[in-house]
């Protein structure tokens, strides 16, 4: 009998089989790779947005200041899964004297994206707007010369006429000329469509509700949209 055939085919089956094996192997090796840098991906670093404000944007009279503006920014983002996290460093009451004085201490973290909403209570108690804008240049300069590379935004402000049409028109001026010296993106009024709208406000006609914030993150989403 001739074992010529049946020894062929027992070579060709065991090189088969050592082919499959060596596959296998290659694909083994190829997963663990591709496992690492999916985790990694997932655990990269997040940039942050800084809201640098008052109580606007601390959500003053809300029950829950996560639906405020910033917080609002904070869930579209994650709902578009940018690598984005969201700090809300307002406080109720702030001027841009004491916003000036505590930037620095914020500044110890890294930021990305520095949004500015200040001014709105130096109008209310009619501090000069030279010492307004002088304070709004100051912290800007703070954050650009730690964070050479950071986004700088910042929000305007209007306030009510009862303070002078003089002072009042004075006041608005300052942010559109902060934004065109420093070049940096200018929200023009951040209450717009809410300011003046007494069921989009509390009752102190100042802050708004949760429907009133949601037109203001829309205000705000619009000009930042493009900085992520």
């Amino acid at each position: 009998m001739n074992r010529s055939p049946l020894l062929f085919l027992y070579l060709l089956v065991v090189t088969f089989l050592a082919s499959c094996s060596s596959e296998k192997k290659e694909d083994s090796t190829d997963k663990p790779d591709s496992v690492a840098v999916t985790a990694e991906a997932s655990t990269a670093k997040k940039k942050t947005i800084v809201f640098f404000g008052n109580s606007l944007t601390a959500g003053f009279g809300l029950d829950d200041p996560s639906r405020a503006f910033a917080g609002l920014i904070q869930k579209r983002i994650d709902s578009l899964k940018l690598n984005y996290k969201v700090i809300n460093a307002g406080v109720s009451g702030e001027t841009t004297s004491g916003g000036n004085s505590r930037i620095d201490w914020l500044l110890k973290q890294p930021l990305d994206i520095f949004v500015l909403e200040l001014g709105g209570n130096d109008g209310l108690r009619g501090i000069p707007v030279s010492e307004t804008k002088k304070n709004l240049q100051a912290i800007l300069d703070k954050v650009h010369s730690k964070y050479p590379d950071a986004k700088l935004v910042l929000a305007g402000m209007q306030i009510p006429p009862n303070m002078g049409q003089q002072y009042a028109s004075k006041f608005r001026a300052v942010y559109a000329d902060i934004a065109a010296k420093n070049d940096l993106t200018l929200i023009p009024f951040l209450l717009e469509g809410v300011g003046g709208e007494p069921k989009l406000n509390l009752p102190d006609g100042i802050h708004p509700t949760e429907e009133g914030h949601k037109i203001v993150a829309e205000n705000v989403w619009d000009k930042i949209k493009g900085l992520l």
